[in-house]
């Protein structure tokens, strides 16, 4: 891969969510670490019960402990305003099981310069990474709609891996919404409604090191239904996206733990 140049305007954190991960977030912030090691890692351990905390320190991360399972919605908002509370102007959500390349950070980074939400797109090129059945269609029907909305063609739209910057960051540190597939469907609706600008860039994806994917194939024809209904309720509904001026507490994370 070529040398890519990031904007040196752009302070970024890497937010890693994770929920009983144990057997691949101390691997996964090492390879953060290696790839971009001028890029400090934050993990939101998501109400873990197992190792996840204590590998993740370990590998050197900055830790952020939730007393309870809030879902990735929960724990990205908490990485959100982390980010904005300590001065970072960007924050890039890399999942902890592995799927994530650390190595493509910078490339995406650079479409800071051009939008103010950068996806990690995994059906933006030829790439052996594959969703067939329900959970396809649905990924189609929403990348069309969002594309409507962001008036620009998007082809993953609930893609997890990506960059959030510019005016997105302090408003996802308010607004980011909590419910399932809020993370993905609602939190692009609120930024595309808020005036945000949104942009893709391709990336590829890996099998996961460990742990459980969050979808099984059994579960397909939920997940279809759930996201369209999760879609028409993120289109009908009404929200104040006002960002509040007045600082909100926020735990301090560090290696040791947090403070």
């Amino acid at each position: 891969m070529s040398e890519t140049v990031v904007p040196a305007s752009v302070r970024a954190l890497i937010v890693v969510p994770a929920w009983n991960e144990e057997q691949s977030v101390g691997e996964t912030v090492r390879e953060i670490r290696s790839a971009v090691p001028t890029i400090p890692v934050l993990v939101v351990s998501d109400g873990s019960t197992d190792r996840t905390v204590e590998q993740a320190r370990a590998a050197g991360a900055l830790v952020l402990e939730l007393p309870y399972n809030l879902g990735v919605g929960g724990a990205m908002r908490a990485g959100f305003r982390y980010a904005v509370r300590h001065g970072f102007t960007a924050a890039i959500q890399v999942d902890a099981d592995g799927q994530h390349n650390p190595a493509e950070v910078p490339q995406l980074l650079t479409g800071l310069a051009e939008a103010d939400i950068v996806i990690g797109a995994r059906f933006a090129q030829d790439d052996e990474y594959r969703v067939r059945g329900p959970r396809r269609w649905a990924m189609v029907v929403l990348a069309k709609v969002l594309s409507w909305l962001a008036k620009t063609k998007l082809t993953d739209a609930t893609s997890g891996f990506k960059v959030t910057g510019g005016r997105a960051l302090p408003l996802f540190a308010e607004h980011y919404p909590v419910e399932y597939l809020g993370d993905t469907i609602e939190s692009m609706v609120i930024a595309l409604r808020s005036g945000c600008t949104v942009t893709q860039l391709p990336v590829r994806m890996r099998p996961r090191r460990g742990g459980n994917p969050s979808h099984r194939p059994f579960k397909s024809a939920i997940y279809l239904f759930r996201a369209f209904f999760a879609l028409l309720l993120a289109l009908i509904r009404r929200w104040d996206v006002s960002v509040n001026t007045v600082p909100l507490p926020t735990p301090v994370a560090r290696k040791g733990g947090v403070a």
